[in-house]
């Protein structure tokens, strides 16, 4: 499902477009009200939970949002209350991934991230991955938060990729370079976007 993204332009160019965009998009995150974001989180979640990928999926990877991240913990209870098994990312040192079951049990790993108690999961069993960004464009190019940790975990799935973000997160061009991959879908609470083949 996932193929790389590449674009033209020199690679010192493009990293510093994405580090004006990245800047950009954190801050108006940044000045969301804790009310506000909770109630796109719920108006995302909503989204998320109807998309038929989701309905079908015995095993869902996804995320803890947090900081000015989209809320995402009420969304994994209830993919839980339905019965289907929520692997979360545990962030190894060199930014690297590994993935546990989410019980409900939470812990702070590193960076303050929150994480399932242990590894030990594969990120090839997910029938569906949810993945964080920052920006989306219509041709699924995602820009991450800079470390290269989804980039790496995606490289090699092969089930459905849906990127969560903000309705502002989604512009028209997001700057690329060869090792990025692209999602298949991105969810914002206002809509869902299913990328354009072949673009």
């Amino acid at each position: 499902m996932l193929a790389p993204v590449g674009g033209p332009g020199d690679g010192n160019d493009i990293l510093a477009a994405k580090g004006m965009l990245r800047n950009s998009l954190l801050a108006a995150r940044s000045s969301l009200p804790a009310a506000e974001r909770a109630a796109l989180g719920a108006a995302l979640a909503a989204r998320v939970l109807a998309l038929p990928e989701v309905g079908a999926a015995a095993v869902v990877a996804a995320f803890v949002g947090t900081g000015s991240e989209p809320p995402t913990l009420p969304l994994l209870d209830v993919l839980r209350e339905r019965g289907v098994v929520v692997l979360l990312p545990v962030l190894l040192p060199g930014n690297g991934l590994a993935w546990g079951g989410y019980d409900g049990s939470l812990v702070e790993g590193r960076r303050g991230l929150l994480e399932p108690p242990a590894a030990g999961r594969s990120l090839a069993d997910a029938d569906v991955v949810l993945v964080p960004g920052v920006a989306y464009d219509a041709s699924g190019g995602r820009l991450g938060r800079g470390g290269g940790s989804y980039d790496r975990a995606l490289a090699a799935v092969s089930a459905p990729v849906v990127g969560l973000g903000y309705d502002g997160e989604v512009v028209d061009r997001v700057p690329v370079e060869p090792h990025d991959v692209r999602v298949d879908v991105v969810v914002t609470p206002g809509g869902v976007l299913r990328v354009r083949p072949g673009t």
